[in-house]
């Protein structure tokens, strides 16, 4: 059995100088910030909803540029951000992913209900490996720890939606209605917990 592969590998980029950031957050986005900021003690506290928004409007994934912007308008290096968004598995750093990321999770369960069969037949029908995006950029594959969904298995995740038990055919189904989705399913993951976040800090203040 292969070993899941966390990172994507190459060069880590360099960390762009503070006096050549180029800030890319819309003004929708610098609002958000500035009331989620409200609700934590300090800017730190509010890194990962800040790496949300920057995932948002960095097109679905966090190039050195993003993690820049955070770090200038958090007050916080490079070197920290960087470190926080290559920890957790949600954000993804430095390497850009398809319009939609398909998530197989393949631990005990999923496994025994064959999910490698599953990630064996998508990597055919879409042409990649783990880690790998289609030559379109509309498809990214990658192997997943467990989603906690083990009575659906195996599952899929894309986006903010589970999918499971799968079987080949539901796969055929779900990559044509995917193609013609007009949303990448990636930023409009990172918006809804953007948004989940205003409205549960929100409900906290007024309480």
């Amino acid at each position: 059995m292969d070993l899941i592969q966390l990172t994507h590998g190459g060069s880590r980029p360099k960390a762009p100088k503070p006096e050549n950031v180029e800030l890319h957050f819309s003004e929708k986005a610098v609002l958000e910030l500035e009331r989620l900021v409200t609700h934590y003690p300090d800017k730190k506290s509010a890194m990962l909803p800040a790496l949300w928004i920057a995932q948002r409007e960095y097109g679905g994934y966090l190039p050195a540029d993003a993690l820049a912007e955070v770090a200038l308008r958090l007050e916080r290096s490079y070197a920290e951000v960087e470190g926080v968004a290559t920890f957790y598995s949600m954000y993804h750093p430095h390497h850009a992913v398809g319009k939609h990321l398909i998530e197989v999770c393949t631990c005990l369960s999923c496994y025994v209900c064959g999910a490698y069969r599953i990630a064996d037949y998508l990597k055919e029908k879409l042409r990649v490996d783990w880690m790998g995006t289609t030559e379109d950029g509309l498809f990214t594959l990658e192997e997943v720890e467990c989603l906690d969904a083990c009575d659906r298995a195996p599952v899929l995740q894309i986006g903010d939606q589970y999918y499971g038990p799968v079987t080949e055919r539901d796969v055929d189904a779900l990559i044509d209605k995917l193609r013609t989705a007009a949303e990448p399913t990636t930023i409009k993951l990172a918006d809804e917990i953007v948004q989940a976040q205003l409205h549960k800090s929100d409900q906290e203040r007024i309480s």
